[in-house]
């Protein structure tokens, strides 16, 4: 298994966090799982080598996408291969979808759509670029220069929202929404539905799935305690913690850190 991070352009640090790569092993006695968290932010998302099936809670599988969009999720969802496959995406912040693609954000909130329903004939282009490139470099220029294009003609200005979402995004989860109502000069109410546009939650579910993330982030941190990792995410309850922790992963606090779920495999690379 190798996994890969490679940052982006400072011209589209405003909209991605970074570009990843995904490559590992698997067949049919040996089957890779990947397991999704709740996630506050968006991926555009491309299978050049195999395609995951989706695990359904009923035990049935459902083929995914060649390529495609992951929108922000509070859903865990789970994938399986059994052969050798490559991934690769980029990260978005989830204003950028609806900012450089014109979607709302709560249309896509737990929804995986395939990038052809998104960007219609110009996602074939986009995808063979992307399946035929010869290497990681080669697909993040052609990702960056679609991007780019993108930015150019979304000529209108972010909203100042944006900046009230990256605000909650870098304070992991800090957030008074009559506060940042008053920041951007709107009422509760109109607050609320600015930010659900452009987040795809609401302020308070947002606040409590990147406060979870941030505590998702300390996996493999040394002598660190649980209750040091829900107290440095804001958490002032034991209880409240491992609830929410259990609600966007699937997993108890204590087994996911212990690394011994099918969701830190990954991260053990």
């Amino acid at each position: 298994m190798h996994y890969q991070t490679f940052q982006p352009h400072p011209s589209l640090a405003k909209y991605v966090r970074f570009f990843w790569s995904l490559e590992g092993e698997a067949n049919a006695n040996t089957p890779y799982i990947h397991r999704s968290m709740a996630e506050g932010c968006t991926e555009l998302l491309f299978h050049y080598n195999g395609v995951f099936d989706e695990l359904l809670s009923n035990g049935k599988t459902e083929s995914s996408f060649q390529s495609g969009i992951s929108g922000q999720s509070q859903k865990v969802r789970r994938f399986t291969i059994n052969q050798n496959f490559g991934m690769f995406g980029v990260y978005l912040y989830p204003f950028a979808i609806s900012h450089l693609f014109s979607v709302p954000a709560n249309e896509l909130t737990n929804q995986m759509p395939d990038l052809k329903s998104i960007l219609g004939i110009e996602a074939d282009e986009l995808e063979e670029k992307m399946m035929l490139a010869i290497n990681h470099s080669a697909r993040v220029n052609i990702l960056s220069s679609f991007l780019l294009q993108r930015i150019q003609k979304a000529s209108k200005q972010p909203p100042g929202i944006f900046e009230t979402i990256q605000h909650v995004i870098d304070t992991h989860g800090s957030l008074n929404v009559k506060d940042l109502a008053a920041r951007n000069f709107l009422s509760t109410r109109q607050f609320e539905r600015k930010f659900m546009h452009y987040a795809g939650f609401t302020p308070k579910l947002f606040s409590r799935i990147i406060r979870f993330q941030h505590t998702v982030s300390q996996y493999g941190a040394k002598d660190t305690s649980l209750t040091d990792i829900a107290y440095s995410a804001g958490y002032y309850d034991q209880s409240h913690f491992i609830q929410d922790f259990k609600a966007f992963s699937g997993h108890n606090p204590k087994a996911y850190f212990s690394g011994k779920t099918e969701t830190t495999v990954w991260k053990d690379i």
